[in-house]
């Protein structure tokens, strides 16, 4: 046997950078073998000095006797007036506890959508898809809404030829975005649409700005543009525009041009915290500085800030963007305002999950659900997230609600 159990393949498995290689017929190294020449006399003259106790015979049929697990020690117990493990001894009171539930309804499924009719793999976003707005979209919707996923938000891969500096496509109320509106309210008359008023998808530059000559981000310039996006969305049927561009004054001027058109009922979530994050990027490739527009992630008070000053010019809904590294952004924000507080689950932190869960690193399912919980504890009444439908698939097996017991 032992022959055999030798002679059998030793392979190492491939691994991108190493070579896979095959150690079978290779011979042990051989060492020079020091052995010292005692003499029987002498070896049993040092056996009598040791506790023949701790000597185990050589020849013994039967294995050394196991240790006796030692007994609990006897202490006098402590006069403790509070033992909180009391209120954790069994799920039915860990439950009864549990201070934050999660279920469906906190969630806003992002899709993005493009004019082809074939769902295109995202690489960089395992499970995730460019959706063809007619078919693959409503198949999508579907789905989210058997699983009590009633809320989606809707991001366009504009073609290349369509953009331009200025922008022009995001207020054409026969491009993409509106006529994917128009056709999911006639399809799913309940389902509530987010829609992005950013500018990014379609400028040539990929900014959140009409870019100047000298490369400064024209603020006011731009806020005009997205005003007229703003009442194109909404007059396609959105229930919910997303001021995400994080440009000076952009809430007030969205809400007084709402206004003005008759779309008082549109609310307004705005992306008061976004901060410059190196977590952002979903399938394109941008390599641009937004600094001078986004938040430095090492700023706190900018933050309460910013949330204060769209509060004030009429935002229904306040998103910290990103979720996880903002949990204390979220908490600040609840602590100081009554408006709903939105987060937003971005792609680097769903890919990270993912890639872990991939390489069986972590147990992706319960890191999901531990990281959307945490972002429900913190203090986010929606959140923004792509695995609102992997999550509310495994919600609907536990009544909908999660809990961590």
């Amino acid at each position: 046997m032992a022959s055999s159990m030798f002679r059998s393949p030793c392979k190492i498995p491939s691994v991108k950078g190493f070579e896979q290689k095959s150690y079978v017929g290779l011979k042990a190294a051989s060492y020079n073998v020091r052995v010292n020449s005692f003499k029987s006399s002498e070896v049993a003259s040092q056996l009598q000095k040791i506790d023949s106790t701790l000597i185990w015979p050589v020849n013994a049929l039967e294995a050394p006797p196991v240790p006796s697990k030692p007994a609990t020690p006897l202490i006098d117990q402590p006069l403790l007036s509070r033992r909180a493990r009391r209120n954790r001894k069994c799920p039915t009171q860990r439950a009864a506890f549990q201070e934050t539930n999660i279920s469906p309804a906190n969630f806003i499924y992002p899709l993005f959508i493009h004019e082809g009719e074939v769902d295109i793999p995202i690489t960089s976003m395992p499970g995730r898809y460019m959706l063809g707005w007619r078919y693959g979209l409503i198949e999508e919707v579907a789905r989210a809404l058997d699983v009590g996923v009633n809320s989606v938000k809707l991001y366009p891969k504009v073609p290349e030829a369509l953009k331009s500096p200025t922008g022009e496509e995001a207020f054409n109320d026969n491009g993409l975005i509106p006529r994917t509106v128009r056709l999911l309210k006639d399809r799913f008359p309940d389902l509530v649409i987010y829609t992005d008023v950013n500018f990014d998808e379609y400028s040539t530059t990929g900014h959140g700005g009409i870019v100047g000559e000298d490369g400064v981000i024209l603020n006011d310039e731009t806020i005009h543009q997205l005003r007229k996006q703003a009442v194109s969305q909404a007059r396609a049927g959105a229930d919910v525009v997303c001021t995400s561009e994080m440009l000076d004054g952009r809430v007030g001027a969205v809400r007084a041009a709402l206004d003005a058109e008759g779309f008082q009922d549109v609310s307004i979530m705005s992306y008061s915290v976004k901060y410059t994050s190196s977590l952002y990027g979903r399938f394109r490739k941008v390599q641009l500085d937004k600094k001078t527009y986004q938040i430095n992630p090492a700023n706190s008070r900018e933050a309460l800030l910013e949330a204060r000053e769209d509060e004030a010019e009429g935002a229904d809904i306040l998103m910290v963007k990103p979720a996880l590294p903002s949990l204390d952004i979220i908490r600040l924000l609840k602590d100081q305002t009554l408006l709903p507080i939105g987060a937003c689950q971005v792609s680097g932190e769903y890919s990270m999950i993912k890639a872990a869960g991939l390489l069986k690193m972590i147990d992706e399912e319960k890191v999901m659900m531990e990281s959307l919980l945490c972002i429900r504890r913190a203090g986010a009444d929606l959140i923004l997230t792509y695995f609102a439908l992997q999550a509310a698939t495994k919600l609907c097996g536990e009544n909908k609600r999660f809990s961590s017991n």
